[in-house]
C-alpha cells in the first residue's frame, strides 16, 4: 500500500474533516508547546498501540520536521492504513491553525 505526502499549506484543510485524524507524533511536552488545532497526540513511540480504533479514518500525519512521519507513514500504510505525511513538519507550517498550552508559540 502507498501513502501521500502533502505540504503544510495543505494540511489545514484535513483538520476538523470527517473521516480524519491529525496525529502530532512528537512527545506531549513538544506538543503542549506548539501543536496544529484539532490535532491529537500520540507519539510515535506508542503509536502502533493506541491507533488501532481509527482504522476506519485517514491518518494525516505531522512531526518536527518530517522525518518521522515519512518513517511512521511506511509503517503504517504497509499495515493498510490509510495515511498521508506532512512534509517538513511543525517547523515548515505557517499557516493560522497552530495553538500552544504553554502560553509561548
Amino acid at each position: 500500500m502507498e501513502f501521500e505526502t502533502i505540504s503544510p499549506r495543505e494540511i489545514d484543510s484535513y483538520l476538523f474533516r470527517d473521516g480524519y485524524v491529525v496525529i502530532d507524533l512528537r512527545d506531549p511536552k513538544e506538543f503542549r508547546r506548539l501543536h496544529l488545532k484539532g490535532a491529537v497526540c500520540i507519539p510515535y513511540e506508542q503509536l502502533e498501540e493506541r491507533i488501532r480504533l481509527l482504522r476506519s479514518q485517514t491518518l494525516v500525519l505531522y512531526c518536527e520536521r518530517g522525518g518521522t512521519s515519512l518513517m511512521a507513514a511506511r509503517e503504517l500504510s504497509a499495515k493498510g492504513y490509510r495515511v498521508k505525511t506532512m512534509i517538513g513538519g511543525i517547523q515548515a507550517y505557517e499557516g493560522r491553525n497552530s495553538e500552544s498550552y504553554t502560553g509561548r508559540k
